[in-house]
């Protein structure tokens, strides 16, 4: 029997780089409504439903839940759409999700963005009294201070206030359970995510101090406060969510960019870039922003084993103008011909004398033209 999943929309190419939008408690995915299209345009968005909110089955959380218990939801939407990897942004409850999947499935999350929310909810009692009387009285009572509570001013959502009031109230209480039991605050030094904190400066709920000392915590994240911004950002102030989503999301691709000059040097790249045509160009956006963003900058390995991989791998798919080039690019991450040498004889052993020996035929006329050089 297949497990029941959240209930989701995607948009965008389904070859695009994922993107997992989250939602705050008591809203749907129509939060996103005003950010998500043109986000759609660079990206596979997929935004989805908490248990209980919008299309999501209420049966989907129980009492006591944890926002471990919802991260797991969301990676269970992953992988039946065939998403290892991703960006993720979310809002308050949603922006809690993704920082649980940051410190516990860092594997996972490529970029992290945590809108209008905390690495706490000031402690359970609020939420245990909140959950309390949505169990014994449902949503009715939330509704009157729903405007004061997610928006400035006199902005209104009528549609996310409808999907307020239509929230499954045991679903909704769960939730409240989740967000009560938070804490993650001892964790935030260990993200490695590239992360931004966006805080409204109206929001009553999440106010910036409580994005701020997440910034703090978390290692080189990036702080954005929104003037005129309550708790639903992205609702009400679209253009500057979006303006600062895209500015952090295109990060990877800048940096990759970088990366990929280091490593396999200007000639190479631009040699690459003037080739470029309409047909190739999302593929070289690929290879910048996830294979030289991502993989190259994941400080795990440093580029001297990152280079005798490489090397290895081209070795075994026979892939020898790559690794051409991957021999040059291992000269300027410090191996020395010898070294080198002792590379392609390990593979003498595990990929196969001929493919060794060809491979010692690129990598000799290689560091032959380096020397001449």
């Amino acid at each position: 029997m297949t497990a029941q999943l959240l209930n989701h929309r995607a948009e965008g190419p389904a070859s695009a780089p994922p993107l997992l939008l989250g939602p705050s408690l008591g809203t749907s995915y129509a939060l996103w409504d005003k950010v998500a299209p043109e986000l759609s345009l660079t990206h596979r968005v997929i935004r989805w439903d908490l248990p209980g909110h919008g299309g999501s089955a209420a049966g989907l959380i129980s009492p006591g839940a944890t926002v471990g218990d919802l991260a797991d939801l969301v990676l269970g939407l992953a992988d039946s759409l065939g998403v290892e990897r991703f960006a993720y942004a979310g809002v308050s409850l949603g922006g809690a999700v993704g920082l649980h999947l940051a410190v516990h499935h860092p594997e996972r999350v490529a970029s992290l963005a945590v809108i209008c929310s905390s690495a706490h909810f000031n402690g359970s009692k609020p939420w245990e009294e909140r959950a309390e009387r949505v169990r014994r009285e449902g949503m009715e009572w939330l509704l009157e201070s729903a405007n004061s509570r997610w928006f400035a001013g006199d902005f209104s959502v009528p549609e996310l206030v409808r999907d307020h009031a239509e929230a499954d109230p045991e679903a909704y209480a769960a939730c409240c359970d989740a967000l009560g039991s938070f804490d993650l605050r001892e964790r935030l030094p260990g993200i490695l995510a590239p992360t931004l904190l966006i805080a409204g400066r109206e929001d009553p709920a999440t106010p910036p101090p409580h994005l701020r000392e997440i910034a703090d915590a978390v290692p080189r994240a990036t702080l954005v406060e929104l003037p005129g911004a309550s708790h639903l950002a992205p609702a009400q102030c679209p253009e500057a969510v979006l303006t600062a989503l895209r500015t952090h999301l295109d990060g990877g691709a800048k940096r990759g960019m970088e990366v990929r000059r280091e490593v396999l040097g200007d000639t190479h790249v631009d040699r690459a870039q003037a080739r470029q045509t309409p047909f190739t160009a999302r593929f070289q956006d690929f290879i910048s922003r996830y294979a030289w963003g991502e993989i190259w900058t994941d400080p795990t390995l440093s580029r001297r084993e990152r280079s005798m991989i490489t090397l290895t791998a081209l070795v075994a798919h026979g892939h020898y103008d790559e690794l051409a080039m991957h021999v040059r690019a291992a000269r300027r991450n410090g191996l020395t011909p010898e070294e080198i040498g002792a590379v392609l004889l390990q593979t003498a052993v595990y990929c196969g004398v001929p493919a060794a020996n060809s491979a010692f035929a690129t990598a000799q006329r290689v560091l032959a033209e380096e020397a001449e050089g």
